[in-house]
């Protein structure tokens, strides 16, 4: 049975709570319309301001498509105040035609008297020469003010190119960091496990390589992932998609601001490293495992993420990888799609609130929004006990915007 979609202002909304929403908006805006006068500039300023304070307070996009039509309107009253003819220019050059013809005038007259003294006076000459040596001075001190201003320059392009050199350092030597510490740590997990005894930590307590479930149950920690939860215990899993550079450790940790800047070594890193939300959980599991990174220009953490936007990627890159420490998983992509990080006071769907769907319902809802987002059909779906992951990366086409890859894990065979 087809979803009723519901229109205003030509903006479609699924549910009759979001329907009631926009009509709400739509009422505000025709009063607004009809209080305001969209050829008076000092109204419509008013309006812009209260608008972008918070004096009216919209639930939908609508009140954003309002504000985009005020903000376009008084552009035009701006631009066409700024083209009407400036009648005191008029007077301006009338003026300046007065006073010219009286100079005109007195340089005449000041000719006369200059003749005058020259053939009254043989001090003239005298006169001239000082004018001379006056006007040499001067243009003495303004070349001085030239070569001081030249000099300014050179110092200042010394200067920036300095800087822009220690960046370039400094980003290198970041950039050798970070790749070195990660082919460090893929070393490190294809390693046989060294026994906790083993580790440097050993000598003061030893790092425990299983965890107790829901149960009580101990849950033992994969052989590959022992050695790098010795070396860092919030390590979660791995995750990793073919033929890009994502192949990187997963970490969690109570505060989902940390490991944007910091790397698995507890370094300072403008990388970041690619981590799970604090609120999912591994061991219950959560319905959805969100996996955050940044969208690095060269390429590392989720840089290389939106090739998936291109659906010939998907095709030939269905699958992705991502290893809790307690066990193995592969992934099967369904939905790719653009979003952003919405105000709280906003009605709409935000993917990063979906960790647990508290039933069936809840979770086929989620599934018809990210389907309606995606940007290409995959031809693939989920039903309700399914365990999903999503990848999540900056996106800079709008403010705050995010590119996202949504799978569901399968069993094997499914491959």
């Amino acid at each position: 049975m087809a979803q009723k979609i519901f229109v205003v202002e030509g903006r479609q909304f699924r549910t009759e709570s979001d329907y009631a929403c926009a009509k709400r908006d739509k009422e505000m805006i025709d009063r607004l319309r009809g209080e305001t006068d969209f050829q008076d500039r000092q109204a419509l300023e008013t309006l812009l301001k209260a608008l972008r304070g918070d004096r009216y307070h919209f639930l939908t996009l609508l009140g954003q498509d309002f504000r985009d039509e005020v903000e376009t309107a008084l552009k035009k009253a701006v631009t066409a105040a700024e083209r009407k003819p400036d009648a005191g220019k008029a007077h301006s050059r009338f003026g300046k035609k007065e006073r010219m013809g009286k100079r005109n005038q007195a340089g005449q007259k000041s000719q006369g008297r200059q003749e005058s003294r020259r053939g009254l006076n043989a001090q003239g000459g005298l006169r001239a020469k000082q004018d001379s040596a006056q006007m040499d001075r001067i243009v003495a001190e303004e070349l001085r003010k030239r070569e001081k201003r030249r000099k300014l320059i050179l110092l200042s392009c010394s200067v920036v190119a300095v800087v822009c050199l220690g960046y370039f350092s400094i980003y290198s030597y970041y950039d050798y960091r970070t790749r070195s510490a990660y082919e460090e740590l893929s070393e490190l997990k294809e390693r046989p496990a060294i026994g906790a005894a083993a580790s440097p930590a050993a000598t003061q307590a030893p790092e425990p390589l299983y965890t107790l479930d829901e149960e009580g149950e101990p849950k033992e920690v994969l052989e590959e992932y022992k050695n790098l939860l010795l070396k860092n215990k919030k390590l979660i899993g791995w995750v990793k998609i073919e033929d890009t550079n994502i192949d990187y450790p997963v970490m969690q940790t109570v505060d989902n601001e940390y490991y944007l800047d910091h790397n698995m070594n507890q370094q300072y890193d403008k990388n970041g490293t690619i981590f799970m939300d604090k609120d999912c959980d591994v061991l219950k599991p959560s319905t959805n495992f969100i996996l955050y990174g940044h969208h690095m220009q060269s390429g590392r953490m989720f840089g290389q993420l939106d090739k998936y936007k291109d659906e010939s990627f998907y095709e030939k890159h269905p699958y992705i990888s991502f290893d809790t420490i307690y066990e193995k998983g592969t992934y099967q992509v369904m939905y790719v799609f653009r979003s952003k990080v919405y105000k709280e006071t906003e009605i709409v769907f935000k993917y990063y609130q979906f960790i647990d769907a508290n039933g069936e319902q809840e979770f086929h809802s989620y599934m018809e929004e990210m389907a309606a987002l995606s940007l290409y059909d995959t031809g693939v779906s989920a039903e309700y006990g399914d365990q999903l992951l999503t990848l999540s990366t900056c996106d800079y086409q709008e403010t705050d915007g995010r590119f996202v890859v949504v799978a569901k894990k399968i069993v094997e065979e499914e491959q």
